[in-house]
């Protein structure tokens, strides 16, 4: 492992362990060197690994075209998705144990098949059991969202928590691309969206997951759970805040925040 990547997953993991958010990782690793940032990425997840952390799935970052421009960046990336993340529909997020947390709403996909072809978009919808409302709570250690694609990547896709609606539905009851997403904070709308605004169909963004972890040699398994990227603009929470939002056909999904000054 090379001074640089140890360098970049020291700063980012100062800052975790600390809640003070750090200078972006690009001085180090350089703005375009996404192996580097991947490096980075899979040598914090290897960290969290040893210290009892669980891999439940992947997350998918930077597919919708708002979001990138939000961001500043021009391509989709992946992070890894870790037990303790994971929130139930309603349960009370504890404010403390993020950063700069924003929210967006998305089509989360579990998996009951391993992908090995992602060449084969039948074998890709085929390898879905069901699909579930979900939002993502996004986050950055890199201090006011400075971020490139090396700092996003590195810093495990801007990763935070996210929580699942209660009842999935199978793909033979709707189509990903045709799902409407309207969140809303305390009833007023926030954002909105579709599913065309994830790489055009969620399932574009899981067969890209897939092809991309297939050339990585790490392919997605049955029992993996992906959250398939924005379909709207995201937006920052506070504390207190109640975050819904509905995607029809799929359901609700709400996101409640501890009051200020609750911890993780």
């Amino acid at each position: 492992m090379t001074a640089h990547i140890e360098k970049a997953a020291a700063r980012l993991h100062e800052a975790a362990l600390t809640g003070t958010p750090c200078d972006p990782v690009a001085d180090l690793l350089g703005p375009t060197d996404i192996d580097a940032a991947y490096r980075t990425q899979r040598l914090l997840t290897e960290r969290r690994v040893a210290a009892g952390a669980r891999i439940i799935g992947r997350k998918i970052g930077l597919t919708s075209e708002a979001v990138q421009r939000q961001v500043g960046v021009d391509r989709p990336d992946f992070g890894v998705l870790f037990d303790d993340m994971r929130f139930e529909d309603g349960q009370e997020i504890p404010i403390g144990r993020l950063l700069q947390p924003k929210a967006e709403a998305e089509v989360a996909f579990l998996l009951e098949r391993d992908i090995t072809d992602a060449q084969d978009a039948a074998a890709v919808r085929a390898a879905v059991a069901l699909a579930f409302p979900a939002l993502e709570i996004v986050d950055s250690r890199v201090a006011d969202w400075r971020i490139g694609i090396t700092d996003t990547v590195a810093d495990n896709a801007s990763s935070g928590v996210f929580v699942l609606g209660g009842t999935g539905l199978p793909l033979d009851r709707f189509e990903p691309a045709h799902v409407v997403m309207r969140m809303s904070r305390d009833g007023e709308t926030i954002s909105s969206g579709t599913g065309r605004a994830c790489l055009g169909d969620p399932l574009n963004a899981l067969a890209w997951l897939a092809a991309t972890a297939i050339e990585l040699g790490d392919p997605l398994r049955a029992g993996d759970l992906v959250l398939s990227g924005a379909l709207g603009p995201m937006v920052a929470v506070a504390a207190g805040d109640r975050i819904e939002a509905e995607i029809t056909p799929l359901g609700p999904v709400t996101a409640l925040f501890s009051t200020k000054g609750e911890g993780a």
